[in-house]
């Protein structure tokens, strides 16, 4: 009877040979903008999905506490002029902030992947038609349709539905980067070789072409979470988002509304407009040490 023995188990310099290996294959994503921006985001997705699980009252009632209250140990950013927490309110506003970014990057994402990468490869008359349509959604402006889809339905939408309408007229951009990339690969020797060797056009999408794109794919969905964030607080500060669920831009239209500033409650004012620097700082380091990482890995940098 025999056995047979994995090599990396009995031999100690394989095993130590094939841990090194493994971790050189992660190596090349290491940077100093990567690992900071990483930080920043992980510890407040990290903390805004973890606290309130210790926090049993609705951050958006109002009337809660004592108005005005300062900081303290009870409320580590005091209260406000509607008898909230500030800092219950900030926790769940970054929580908020941050799931309606990564939703509408998933979406965007999504959409922008299928349809760039199908008229990319297939070409023909396939790519003209969906081009055009491409090409129709790149020249309605955003902010203004949201503006006014705002004004409409005010006080009858929530952060999502704003998260819903920029998935619809913002994925087309992505598209057409992605389609341009795709153009340059389908005439390469090994998506021509795939082709010969009887791969079907979504074999070749996804195993051949999809992997060079990727990198792309990973930038833009960090850009786009930054993208839904801003354009949601921008909505928000101007009263045409649902200010009563808590986000990085409702919390910022309250304290403006009740003159945070001119009352003395400068946490209030201050400390959503920290959390919004430090975030999109934390996403914009993430993006470009990705960005870099990946420059490295070609060679280009």
């Amino acid at each position: 009877m025999t056995s047979t023995i994995d090599a990396s188990t009995s031999d100690p310099v394989a095993a130590s040979v094939s841990a090194r290996s493994y971790g050189e294959n992660f190596y090349w994503l290491l940077n100093v903008r990567l690992i900071i921006g990483l930080t920043i985001v992980m510890v407040l997705a990290v903390g805004s999905f973890i606290l309130p699980l210790f926090n049993t009252v609705d951050p958006a009632a109002q009337a809660t506490y004592w108005k005005n209250l300062p900081v303290s140990w009870e409320h580590l950013l005091g209260t406000n002029a509607l008898g909230q927490d500030i800092f219950w309110f900030l926790v769940y506003a970054i929580r908020n902030s941050l799931m309606l970014g990564f939703v509408v990057a998933l979406g965007v994402t999504i959409i922008s992947t299928i349809i760039g990468l199908s008229a990319g490869y297939i070409g023909g008359a396939f790519e003209r038609v969906v081009m055009l349509f491409v090409d129709t959604f790149i020249t309605i402006p955003l902010l203004p349709v949201l503006i006014i889809l705002g004004a409409v339905i005010r006080g009858n939408s929530n952060f999502l539905t704003v998260g819903f309408i920029i998935i619809i007229f913002g994925w087309a951009w992505g598209a057409r980067t992605v389609r341009s990339m795709a153009l340059t690969l389908r005439e390469r020797e090994f998506i021509n070789m795939a082709r010969f060797s009887g791969a079907n056009t979504m074999d070749i999408l996804m195993r051949e072409i999809f992997p060079y794109v990727s990198a792309y794919l990973l930038v833009g969905f960090i850009n786009t979470v930054l993208f839904a964030i801003n354009t949601e607080a921008t909505l928000a500060v101007i009263g045409l988002s649902k200010v009563e669920i808590p986000t990085l831009g409702s919390i910022i239209f309250w304290a403006l509304s009740y003159n945070a500033l001119f009352t003395g409650n400068y946490v209030w004012i201050v400390a959503p407009i920290v959390a919004t620097v430090t975030l999109f700082v934390g996403l914009f380091l993430t993006s470009t040490g990705f960005n870099a990482a990946f420059a490295s890995k070609r060679g280009v940098s």
